[in-house]
């Protein structure tokens, strides 16, 4: 028998879930709790096999729950329930070790199924809602930071180029040949879909004053 806590502070979502697995001889629930607080020492004193935990509760959310169980080093299975999830509480989720994510306009067969591969081991990430996290956030980060598609070496040379150096400057600077830093600048004007070094420059001057660095 897969033992549960269960945590929700909306008591209707709470007495819900109870009905549901109330005859259910596989899914038992120990333990409920309607504040972060009382579901993490409700998760500390019963050791559930898994913990439904609402993404928003008072006190501790639930991906701070998630933390503090990683934190504890307790061999809790975590599935996030939410009414909404934003793509950076999917990711976190994700990156935090979630064995599962439940919306709850989801049929109630979803939870079922969902708690019943989480206890054989497996997980219930929906892939499309996985994916367009991962995507949509990408996408944000190229947009928020061009120069992210950069080499090392041609973030120098965009730098020294916003400067006003010339390509004999940049090249003694930096220790290579003219020839060298044509070719870099070749490929810096692709990546960023500039047609000459006046063009890179604006971008540079448009940026938050110092972009990250490339790794």
């Amino acid at each position: 028998m897969t033992r549960l806590v269960v945590c929700d502070d909306h008591h209707l979502i709470l007495g819900g879930i109870q009905m549901l697995l109330e005859n259910d001889s596989d899914l038992h629930i120990v333990a409920t709790a309607s504040d972060g607080e009382t579901a993490l020492r409700r998760i500390g004193e019963h050791q559930p096999d898994i913990a439904l935990v609402d993404v928003r509760m008072p006190d501790i959310d639930g991906l701070a729950l998630l933390a503090r169980i990683n934190q504890n080093g307790w061999p809790v299975r975590v599935v996030l329930l939410s009414a909404t999830i934003t793509d950076a509480q999917v990711i976190e989720a994700v990156a935090g070790g979630a064995a599962g994510i439940v919306l709850k306009d989801m049929a109630s067969t979803t939870l079922v199924e969902c708690l019943r591969t989480v206890a054989g081991g497996g997980q219930w990430l929906p892939r499309q809602l996985v994916a367009s996290a991962i995507g949509r956030s990408r996408a944000e980060e190229r947009e928020a930071s061009p120069f992210e598609s950069l080499t090392r070496r041609e973030w120098e040379v965009t730098r020294l180029l916003a400067d006003g150096k010339s390509n004999r400057d940049i090249a003694a600077e930096l220790a290579i040949t003219l020839g060298t830093v044509k070719i870099h600048l070749h490929s810096i004007y692709s990546k960023l879909g500039a047609d000459n070094r006046t063009a890179v420059a604006l971008m540079v001057a448009r940026s938050m004053r110092s972009p990250s660095r490339p790794a």
